[in-house]
């Protein structure tokens, strides 16, 4: 999911984004050390790709994995992200600036780009959407990517119905200004969510834009989303960046990651995870990829490190959980390395941290209660007020079916029984399992949390930040917002890195969810992909792959 992803690439300090990037020109970049394919590969065909059933497609809700993947081949939002080393890059806007202390930001757009009807893609498009996100009307889960923009308060309370810090200054000049200087700012508009959308269609008929949108990126829908079927994209011939070298991508749902397996073994999908305890024997058969991220016929396994995070909630107002120390129990009692090696072969770390490695100012360790400790687990749990369980209500454990997770609850319970805590697991589809995370009805839930943009902010600020759409957790802690707030605001890099690790370890004292281990990519490609990326951020790149025919 979410994402949605990661890991040991070299990332670009924030703080070099406050120095001049005018030197930045050109389009979404690719990596031109990976243009060699292999010989018997030639232009054209379809990429079959599996995902699960998305939320939304549609950029004014792009929350997960699944849609995320769709939305970012189909929109191009203001600078994107390079593929292997994290670095901003030019995408819709060719060049950008901010001022001198990171309160206004100018980004000057590709002339001539146009959205997939052929009408010009403008900085009002962008003001549009970035205002549709942040209408309450709208329901979006994403707008907390904006709140830093003047206006976005005034938005979410009713008081306004436009953001007063975004002025489209001509048709490819956008100015944005902020309501206290962000560093990072460059890395937040990376976001597919942020992509421009064109008006007079969305307003037209919202509902049929949601199934098929019109987008600006390198490929366009080539009819409405069929819902639990697939979804189908084509390379637009007028896309003003490099063409992709495939005709299109069938994005192919399945409800399991063993059916999709199947259909791969098959021949009828070019890239999928790989099923639990299938590691091994497919890296054995198909040969695993020397960088971890790029694909092609015998290197076709994907292992490389994600910037993301898997972890289990505890929803903190929950009249059991909302006991710090029955939470800080839970975290004790997890073996983490046995779930490791038993669901994912020795592919996956535990984690002792919220932020994965990778991120640039990551502490490992920050998290005191995020390690297996059976005896501590016991004193603990007997200090709330229930020695060896006696007298806790049963858990209940809940996930997403479809995609491996039960496995991994299972060892969860067996952990928490060993100290006494008695569970059961509740599974749901993943649309109807993402209502209950909404509505504050679950105990204990897992997710995913992909870095939307890689940096430590990404992972603080909308997990634990009281009035976020995505504090599933509902972790509130006056203290904590107001320091993620003073934490963004800090121009000098080295004070605001350590601003964010005494957040991240304020928030694991109070054990507010459980970390459990950080994502590897478990993916396989079909030898027909060459020079196919699968990157940090959990997305894969189809301008560059070629497909042998």
């Amino acid at each position: 999911m979410s994402r949605r992803i990661r890991s040991i690439m070299a990332l670009t300090l924030a703080l070099a984004l406050l120095v001049s990037v005018m030197g930045l020109g050109g389009c979404k970049s690719t990596d031109e050390s990976t243009d060699e394919t292999d010989s018997t590969s030639v232009e054209g065909g379809t990429f079959n790709f599996y995902i699960s059933e998305p939320a939304f497609i549609d950029p004014y809700n792009l929350q997960e994995s699944e849609g995320t993947q769709v939305g970012q081949a189909v929109f191009d939002s203001l600078v994107a992200f390079d593929p292997l080393t994290s670095e901003v890059v030019p995408a819709a806007a060719e060049t950008w600036e901010p001022n001198e202390d990171g309160s206004v930001w100018t980004f000057h757009l590709v002339p001539g780009a146009t959205f997939h009807d052929g009408s010009p893609v403008t900085a009002a498009d962008f003001k549009y959407a970035w205002e549709r996100i942040c209408n309450p009307v709208n329901e979006s889960e994403v707008s907390y990517h904006l709140a830093v923009v003047k206006g976005f308060d005034e938005m979410q309370d009713g008081t306004a119905t436009e953001l007063s810090g975004v002025k489209a200054i001509d048709d490819e000049t956008l100015e944005v200004t902020l309501q206290y200087p962000f560093a990072d700012f460059a890395y937040v508009v990376g976001h597919p969510a942020l992509a421009p959308v064109p008006m007079a269609l969305v307003e037209s008929d919202a509902a049929a834009f949601s199934e098929k949108p019109i987008g600006n990126g390198p490929f366009m829908m080539a009819e409405p989303w069929n819902h639990d079927q697939y979804i189908k994209v084509v390379k637009y011939a007028d896309y003003y960046g490099d063409l992709p070298k495939i005709d299109g991508v069938d994005f192919k749902i399945f409800t399991d990651q063993d059916t999709a397996y199947l259909e791969f073994q098959a021949g009828n999908v070019d890239f999928v995870q790989i099923p639990t305890g299938q590691i091994q024997s497919t890296i054995d058969e198909y040969g695993e990829s020397p960088d971890g991220y790029t694909v092609n016929p015998g290197e076709q396994v994907s292992l490389g490190g994600e910037q993301a995070i898997y972890y289990l909630l505890m929803n903190n107002i929950d009249p059991v959980l909302k006991d710090v120390k029955v939470r800080q129990a839970l975290s004790l009692a997890i073996n983490r390395q046995a779930i490791c090696d038993t669901v994912f072969e020795g592919t996956r770390v535990p984690a002792s941290s919220i932020v994965p490695p990778g991120i640039v100012g990551q502490t490992d360790g920050d998290w005191q209660y995020a390690k297996y400790d059976v005896e501590e687990a016991k004193k603990v749990l007997a200090d709330a007020g229930y020695a060896d369980g006696v007298g806790l209500p049963v858990i209940k454990l809940e996930y997403n079916t479809g995609s491996g997770h039960e496995d991994i609850l299972q060892l969860v319970q067996n952990d928490l029984k060993a100290v006494g805590i008695e569970s059961e697991l509740v599974g749901t589809e993943w649309a109807q399992y993402l209502d209950k995370l909404t509505e504050k009805t679950y105990q204990v839930g897992r997710l995913g949390w992909i870095a939307d943009y890689p940096i430590m902010d990404n992972f603080l600020y909308p997990l634990f930040l009281s009035t976020s759409a995505d504090n599933y957790s509902n972790f509130n802690d006056a203290t904590v917002d107001t320091k993620l707030s003073e934490a963004r605001q800090a121009v000098d890099e080295a004070d605001r890195l350590a601003m964010y690790q005494d957040i991240s370890k304020s928030v694991g004292d109070q054990a507010s969810v459980i970390p459990m281990f950080y994502y590897r990519h478990t993916r396989v490609a079909s030898d027909r992909v060459n020079n196919g990326i699968f990157s940090p951020n959990g997305l894969f790149y189809f301008d560059g792959v070629t497909l042998t025919q």
